[in-house]
């Protein structure tokens, strides 16, 4: 489950933290028409530095890995 309730920027997989290499939202802080609110569902497959998440939607975002971070950049209300 990808939160998706202020878009889609930032991910964590274990003790690793992502940011989205093109992160989307609808321009107010929600994630863009078609996506899941405050949840996508799908699946993560990490290779190295990335993680890529894809849905049965067709949705594919790629994240890429913030060496050393212990936590995420912004926090969602």
């Amino acid at each position: 489950m990808l939160y998706t309730h202020c878009g889609i920027k930032e991910l964590r997989v274990d003790d690793t933290f992502f940011l989205a290499e093109s992160p989307l939202d609808d321009g107010q802080g929600n994630p863009p028409p078609g996506w899941g609110n405050p949840y996508q569902a799908g699946t993560v497959t990490v290779s190295g530095s990335k993680a890529v998440f894809r849905d049965d939607n067709g949705h594919v975002i790629t994240f890429l890995a913030r060496p050393g971070a212990t936590g995420f950049l912004n926090i969602c209300s």
